[in-house]
Formats: structure tokens, C-alpha cells, sequence
């Protein structure tokens, strides 16, 4: 089994930006994410960090409304 990351970004440019954010809402969340592979976080972690991305870019695109 390969770790090699599949996600694909539609701007291949944003990636940085990306990575920052999630390591902001990482640290929002308080799950303690280290630069590049992340593996050993539990479901519940990695969770906790995308369900606060997703807030955050919900409520971002309802201030921009």
C-alpha cells in the first residue's frame, strides 16, 4: 500500500495556501499537525480538522454574499 497523496487541487498553485489553512484549523481544533505526512492522526482528529475547514469556508462565502 502506497502513502503517496492522491488529492488533487484544481489550482495547483493554491496548495501552500491549502496547507496553511488546514494547519490553521488544525490548531483551532487543537490536534497537532506536523508538515507533510500525518498518518498517525485518529478519525476523529482528521475529522475535527476538515469539518473545521469546511466551516470556516462556509462562513466565508456567506460574509461574501
Amino acid at each position: 500500500m502506497s502513502s503517496k497523496n492522491n488529492n488533487k487541487l484544481n489550482v495547483p498553485e493554491a496548495r501552500e495556501a491549502m496547507d496553511k489553512f488546514k494547519m490553521e484549523a488544525a490548531s483551532e481544533v487543537g490536534v497537532n499537525l506536523k508538515e507533510g505526512y500525518n498518518g498517525d492522526l485518529t478519525s476523529r482528529e482528521a475529522g475535527s480538522v476538515g469539518g473545521q475547514m469546511v466551516k470556516k469556508m462556509i462562513e466565508s462565502y456567506e460574509k461574501n454574499l
